[in-house]
């Protein structure tokens, strides 16, 4: 796993977290939108992975 990736494993979890903290403390729905781009986040995260793994595997052979 690249330190890219990493980072943005480590946004997510950050994002997502603050979010809920946030929404939970203040009750104001729009900490909901820290979610969702935390979500997103994690969508390219895991994309961008699958990119990476199936460049390794070319290089491989």
């Amino acid at each position: 796993m690249s330190t890219a990736l990493k980072a943005a494993w480590g946004l997510t979890a950050f994002v997502v977290l603050a979010g809920a903290v946030l929404w939970a403390t203040t009750g104001r729905a729009v900490f909901a939108v820290f979610i969702v781009l935390g979500v997103l986040t994690a969508v390219g995260a895991v994309v961008t992975g699958r990119a990476e793994a199936r460049e390794a595997k070319k290089e491989q052979k």
